[in-house]
């Protein structure tokens, strides 16, 4: 038997399989189903794009060692307008006065108080989710609500709970109109409720093994689902419309499923390489948001294929009535007249083309993109970053700096905020030396045991013991041996053993000396948990300078080169706006043109054994890269910068997923052009690939407007609104200048057409 009449043997072979077995795996879907309806709940999501940078990164490494030694306290910026200085400084102490408010910084410096409008820079005891944080954050709103306040904060919880709620509004939105599209472009009213029944599937298997991957940033997993939904929609409807054709050949509706579905499967798995190459080109991104959303997608995809290829037989043959009578006209109108039209205006559309690449690709080059929340164009109203543009238009820059050093030098520490304060771009410097117990005393100091009894106001007797007991506990036996009197502890470890004391019993302060160690209590408590880690302290540093400019960068090597003097500059690591930026740019920089090469070389690959003609694979990348050098000079165009992330992963996406409508025509045509002329063949392949392009474009068109439009979180509005943009450009440009391309090409398409021995010439090049 021959190479060629194997192969649809065993398709069909597969086929008949899936049909019979179709009620076992009815059962496995089920099941799944409901896991994964469990585990979506148990999905872990990171809002912190830094959290993504390579290993290797200053900023990645110094946020690691934050994230296992160091709590992070709550704070809220908070600007009071027209109030005058009295009025503000009475709102500072109020704001002081309520519970699990730790510092109010407040002054009447223009950092904090100018044209009539006041800055609070408030600090909370503990971290964002804590409760007694979340009722003191809304006893300041009630505080400060009778006037006109602004507040900017980062609540994780609050922005995980909007961002789902706005993409579920978004999604339930989409669904609305995609069903319209189906509808439309469908051939059977009843198929349109077998693709909801088929991608509701696909996106619960997809979203439920998320939990697999133990982590996804807040990014992937709003837009995973509808862009899921945008590029593998076509699969079921590839497989239906196949379905419908057999039932006319087929005598039974089984008999019609088998061989639709063998002749589908290597259709649509084709037709999915080259989306999935665009993400395994996103997944090499050394930023590993790349391989974050890569990842996801790239399973949906694989999700998508397993639900049409294993659920949707069976839903088909429950429904075959139901599919058989709701079957209509179609609806999509007749543009061979378009064809025929750009057959005859002489590649008018080729040259406009060809006049706009040129700009294309430098407005496209010249795009600023933003590498912190604070530079993004905002695209959809948050009340939040209305908020921060309010303070940062009134306020001087305020940009946030963290130094980690080893802790076990005090001494080298309180140089070190003292040096700093010295900048002038450093408008505030904290550390665990710099915290100031008493007037003139900071809580690193030395005490001897008459000090430490003088400033806590307990007995000298009670003090030695005390020192005796610390001395005992950590070896330090000098204490023992007649130098009582010049032994000294740090404040800070003293005062952390005092209270161990206290908690186990051994010491029982009086109600004065309890008031008294209360007030200090609380100031070791936010310091131990805010700056000391069992093996760094951190400093932080309030900086006026502008993120993503020469002074913010010049700022970082002049905190680099102090605490390098006394640590070693390989002790010593940055981590804040200004660094985290610049790591980002880093990042972008090296994997933007990686991501764009490994895109079109996948791409390209495919092309080229699918349709087996270099100059024709070439015409097909050429056009798609022209539509995202368009694409993207729209932000050039509007002033808008767009988070950097924008870029790799539209151009992935874009490249991968609407490469198919290029495909499906140079398909048409070439299969057209055997039995009439080059042009008529393309006015009517430009009308049979029609229904196609007009379903898939719409619909990404409409998932990323709708995301782009809708969505307040900066960089997901961003994504979508490239990605939707970049679909309805990909589906103009291959209506328009691909047909006269491909023509005016012709000749050079077939002289560069070559054959592989092992491969079987088909009458059909696989869509």
């Amino acid at each position: 038997m021959s190479e060629r009449s194997k192969k649809p043997d065993i398709m069909r072979a597969v086929a008949a399989g899936i049909v019979r077995l179709r009620f076992v795996f009815l059962l496995l879907f089920l099941a799944a189903g409901v896991f994964c309806a469990l585990s979506m709940g148990r999905v872990r999501v990171n809002t912190e794009l830094t959290f993504f940078l390579p290993a290797s990164t200053e900023t990645r490494r110094g946020l690691t060692i934050m994230e296992e030694e160091f709590v992070s306290c709550a704070t809220e910026d908070i600007m009071v307008s027209n109030v005058t200085y009295e009025l503000a400084e009475g709102l500072a102490e109020a704001i002081g006065e309520i519970d699990h408010v730790f510092s109010v910084s407040f002054d009447d410096t223009p950092s904090h108080y100018t044209r009539s409008s006041a800055l609070f820079n408030v600090a909370f005891d503990g971290p964002e989710d804590d409760g007694g944080v979340q009722a003191a954050k809304q006893a300041v709103r009630e505080l400060l609500d009778p006037y006109d306040s602004y507040t900017y904060f980062m609540d994780v919880k609050n922005y995980s709970a909007q961002l789902a709620q706005e993409m579920g509004g978004v999604i339930a939105l989409a669904a609305a109109v995609i069903v319209g599209i189906l509808l439309f472009t469908s051939r059977s009213y009843f198929e349109v409720v077998v693709f909801q029944i088929v991608f509701l599937f696909a996106a619960l298997l997809n979203m439920g093994t998320n939990y697999w991957l133990g982590e996804i940033s807040s990014i992937t997993n709003s837009i995973a689902v509808i862009l899921q939904l945008a590029l593998a929609i076509d699969y079921a409807i590839i497989f239906s419309h196949r379905y419908q054709d057999e039932c006319l050949r087929f005598p039974t509706a089984r008999a019609a499923l088998i061989e639709a579905l063998a002749k589908s499967i290597v259709e649509i798995s084709s037709s999915s390489l080259t989306t999935i190459s665009g993400l395994v080109a996103l997944m090499l991104m050394q930023f590993r948001l790349g391989y974050d959303l890569g990842m996801v997608l790239s399973k949906g995809i694989l999700c998508s294929l397993l639900t049409v290829f294993l659920l949707m037989p069976a839903l088909i043959l429950f429904f075959p009535r139901a599919i058989r009578r709701t079957v209509h006209r179609s609806l999509i109108p007749d543009i061979t007249s378009w064809g025929r039209f750009l057959m005859r205006s002489g590649y008018v559309f080729v040259w406009i083309f060809l006049l706009l690449i040129p700009a294309a690709v430098f407005c496209s080059s010249h795009v600023t993109y933003a590498f912190s929340d604070k530079t993004v164009t905002d695209l959809v109203y948050s009340e939040s970053r209305a908020a921060m543009h309010k303070i940062e238009d009134t306020f001087s820059n305020a940009a946030s700096l963290v130094l980690i050093v080893p802790h076990e030098d005090l001494e080298a520490e309180k140089a070190i905020l003292r040096e700093a304060r010295e900048l002038d771009e450093v408008k505030d410097a904290l550390g665990l030396a710099g915290i100031e117990v008493r007037e003139g005393r900071m809580l690193t100091d030395l005490f001897t045991s008459r000090e430490f009894a003088e400033m806590m106001e307990i007995p000298r007797e009670k003090a030695d013991l005390l020192y005796q007991a610390y001395g005992l506990e950590h070896e330090q036996y000098q204490v023992f041996f007649g130098a009582r009197e010049s032994y000294a502890v740090p404040l800070v470890d003293m005062a952390q053993f005092l209270f161990e004391m206290i908690d186990k019993g051994v010491f029982t302060p009086d109600a004065q000396q309890a008031a008294e160690l209360r007030e200090l209590r609380s100031t070791l408590r936010f310091a131990l948990a805010q700056l000391r880690g069992e093996h760094y302290n951190r400093m932080i540093f309030t900086a006026d300078v502008v993120n993503e400019s020469e002074e913010s960068i010049a700022l970082v090597e002049k905190l680099r080169a102090i605490a390098g003097r006394y640590y070693g500059a390989e002790n010593v690591l940055l981590v804040g706006d200004v660094s985290s930026a610049r790591d980002l740019a880093a990042s972008y920089t090296s994997d933007s043109r990686l991501i764009s090469l490994l895109t079109i070389a996948f791409v390209f690959t495919i092309l080229l054994f699918t349709f087996r003609t270099f100059v024709g694979s070439l015409i097909l990348v050429f056009v798609i890269q022209g539509s995202i050098w368009i694409n993207f000079t729209f932000p050039y165009l509007q002033h808008h910068v767009p988070i950097f992330v924008t870029n790799m992963i539209v151009c992935a996406i874009q490249m991968g997923a609407t490469i198919d409508y290029a495909i499906v025509l140079m398909n048409r045509y070439q299969v057209l052009k055997a039995g009439l002329g080059k042009k008529e063949a393309m006015a009517a392949a430009v009308n049979q690939s029609f229904a196609t392009v007009l379903t898939s474009g719409s619909i990404l068109t409409i998932a990323g407007l709708l995301i782009g439009t809708r969505v307040s979180d900066a960089y997901v509005s961003h994504i979508g609104l490239a990605v939707g943009r970049g679909a309805i450009t990909s589906v103009i440009l291959v209506l328009t200048v691909l047909p006269q391309l491909l023509v005016l090409l012709d000749g050079a398409v077939e002289k560069t057409r070559f054959s592989l021995d092992l491969t079987e010439e088909t009458e059909e090049a696989p869509v």
